[in-house]
């Protein structure tokens, strides 16, 4: 079974209504880069160099941008849907609203599959891992090398 190892803290934002409860989030150990992904991908058994399987990674990014820019949804089956969507500010009526000056952000989005056999909903997701509390692996010591994930009070995200 998977380990996710977590770190609870106090949501202390007083305007929140979970002000005072405490939280989790993951706390992530290593982030890996293209390089490190295509090397792990290759020691499974792959009949593929780490540069082989480095190579198709890059060319998948670069491919999934440039569909993503073309409003396609690339559907990786067993994993999930990359799609954009949209942050806009409001026009106050149809006529007056210009992507230019209303669109204020364009976003990368991920909604995972969830077909039976290779569901990965947060529920089916929660059943395939156990938890590891952070200070049990450190101590009370606090990891300089990992920046804090941002917080999300009460989502653990």
């Amino acid at each position: 079974m998977a380990r996710i190892i977590y770190k609870k803290y106090q949501n202390t934002n007083r305007d929140n209504t979970g002000f005072g409860k405490w939280y989790a989030r993951v706390k992530t150990i290593e982030t890996l880069n293209t390089r490190k992904l295509a090397n792990h991908i290759s020691e499974h058994g792959s009949i593929y160099t780490p540069d082989v399987v480095y190579g198709v990674l890059e060319k998948f990014r670069s491919c999934l941008i440039e569909m993503l820019l073309e409003s396609k949804r690339v559907k990786i089956e067993g994993l999930g849907t990359f799609y954009a969507s949209m942050e806009c500010k409001g026009a106050a009526s149809e006529d007056k609203f210009n992507p230019n000056e209303y669109v204020k952000g364009m976003h990368m989005r991920f909604l995972p599959e969830t077909a039976q056999e290779q569901n990965l909903s947060s529920r089916e997701f929660l059943k395939k891992c156990s938890f590891i509390n952070v200070t049990e692996l450190v101590g009370d010591k606090e990891d300089s090398e990992t920046p804090e994930e941002p917080e999300n009070p009460g989502t653990g995200d």
